[in-house]
């Protein structure tokens, strides 16, 4: 068993790590820094700069020039190259990319180790995808002999805003399409979690990106990222994280029209059929919720189960939930981290004060972890709420913790206009073993994307995203790549 302590002294020491402006490393204009700490007790991992405008205006200029400039001449070839080489280096210091992860936010590190297929397959597809942008020769209706076709070209700088719950998948889900595609980015990491995608940044000039094509500001999302999402200078803004912040956005890029890409919230449905395979459906409803101490965006937290089946499938996965470890990150066994913050942690303690008050039942957990190991900490036993209705404010919004409400339904026509009784629309799960129902369960769903007896799949050839108050835009497959060009029709008189 790796000793994951010591390898976290060697890699943070409290000491100060620079931001990356045109392929420089600097602090912020205003000297101001920002603490780095583990959320798992407290300890300073290190202080970083705390950027602002000033630092955006030269990340968009640097980013502006390289894609003017020397990036412009690079062919899809030699992108694909560079994509394939960075994804060597990050195969390479894949475990320091994890712990950073661990250390920085919370993940257990068996979790962030076992996204390795995911990531390097995300940098290895858009490197697939680099040499496969392609216009069309159109026939047209014009008089005369006139040849038309389109050509695909880049947007132009890129400005990118992530979360702190998965910064090395956030970060390269944002960054390789973009160098696909020959455009350039300037990425405003979350003030919680900026370590990794510095390392990230360090790693990607090593594999030869050129300056100015990435450009890493930490800062306030207040501050940083909301001069980014306004910059003149920026053509695209993409964005994961909160409905309340995407909206933000979506208003302040309204000065330049710039193009937006949101994948925002989600209060996500479960639905367990009675003919569902009970024994699979525990483990997997539970963590659809409980993994990553339920701070990820697609969190299953509506469990709708057949009223035949609902008191047996609640107690068995409060039964799972009870005997998950929890323990700080760095800990081979740990299932259950920390949260991220004071400030989140103190959001999840109110709503589970609000579920009994509103007339919910504590079936397992609902209170903090305290005790020895914890000082310092955020950390949450995963609860389960019974006795839930669809009005209770633990079943309409996103509490973005550790947190499954349970409810029982009595048809399909019922559950489904419950699941779909919402604001949001990012996922949504299904668990029944008869084909047809499952069919039919998910062409109802209004979700970005629908698991039936399964949960959490994500791969890079296949599109992600939400609907309505979930956000627009989708990262993966294909369609990922339309969000990063431009369409230019060229009209030729050849008489």
């Amino acid at each position: 068993m790796k000793d994951w302590k010591a390898s976290a002294s060697a890699l943070y020491d409290g000491e100060f790590r620079p931001m990356f402006i045109n392929g420089s490393w600097c602090e912020a204009r205003s000297g101001e820094v920002m603490d780095a700490r583990n959320p798992a007790d407290g300890t300073l991992l290190a202080t970083v700069p705390k950027g602002g405008k000033a630092d955006i205006d030269a990340a968009v200029s640097a980013a502006r020039t390289a894609f003017e400039g020397p990036w412009s001449k690079w062919t899809p070839f030699e992108r694909q190259a560079l994509l394939l080489r960075i994804a060597e280096r990050f195969e390479a210091e894949w475990e320091s990319l994890c712990l950073s992860d661990t250390l920085d936010m919370g993940m257990p590190i068996q979790r962030t180790l076992a996204n390795s297929r995911r990531v390097l397959g995300m940098l290895r597809f858009y490197a697939g995808q680099a040499v496969t942008i392609h216009g069309q020769t159109i026939p047209n209706s014009f008089p005369g002999e006139i040849y038309s076709s389109t050509v695909r070209e880049p947007i132009g700088v890129v400005g990118a805003i992530i979360p702190w719950n998965a910064p090395i998948a956030g970060s390269i889900w944002k960054i390789a399409p973009a160098i696909a595609t020959g455009c350039t980015v300037v990425l405003k990491p979350s003030e919680e979690a900026s370590l990794t995608v510095l390392m990230i940044a360090r790693i990607m000039q090593e594999a030869g990106l050129p300056d100015g094509v990435l450009n890493i500001v930490t800062g306030l999302g207040a501050d940083a990222g909301a001069a980014l999402a306004e910059h003149p200078g920026v053509a695209k803004i993409v964005f994961t994280g909160s409905t309340a912040t995407g909206q933000a956005i979506a208003r302040a890029a309204t000065g330049n029209l710039k193009r937006v890409s949101l994948e925002l919230g989600g209060k996500s449905p479960v639905i367990v059929c009675r003919d569902a395979d009970i024994e699979k459906a525990v483990p997997v409803a539970a963590m659809s919720v409980f993994a990553n101490s339920g701070q990820i965006c697609i969190a299953g937290s509506r469990l709708f189960v057949a009223r035949e089946i609902h008191d047996e499938f609640v107690r068995r996965v409060a039964e799972f939930a009870a005997n998950l470890r929890i323990g700080h990150g760095i800990q081979d066994d740990t299932d259950i981290g920390p949260i991220i913050s004071a400030r989140q942690a103190e959001r999840i303690a109110g709503y589970l004060s609000a579920g009994p008050t509103e007339g919910a039942e504590i079936v397992t957990g609902g209170a903090r972890v305290e005790g020895a190991g914890f000082e310092g900490g955020h950390f949450f036993h995963p609860t389960v709420f019974g006795g839930v209705t669809d009005d209770m404010s633990i079943a309409r919004e996103e509490i973005f913790g550790p947190v499954i409400s349970a409810m029982p339904f009595d048809d399909i026509d019922e559950v489904v206009a419950r699941a779909n009784a919402t604001p949001y629309g990012l996922a949504a799960g299904v668990f029944s073993t008869h084909l047809g129902t499952a069919h039919k369960l998910a062409h109802r769903l209004k979700a970005g994307s629908v698991w039936v007896n399964m949960y959490h799949a994500i791969d890079p050839a296949v599109p992600f995203g939400g609907v309505k108050m979930s956000g627009y835009g989708r990262e993966g497959g294909t369609e990922h790549m339309e969000e990063y060009l431009d369409t230019k029709a060229i009209w030729i008189n050849t008489d």
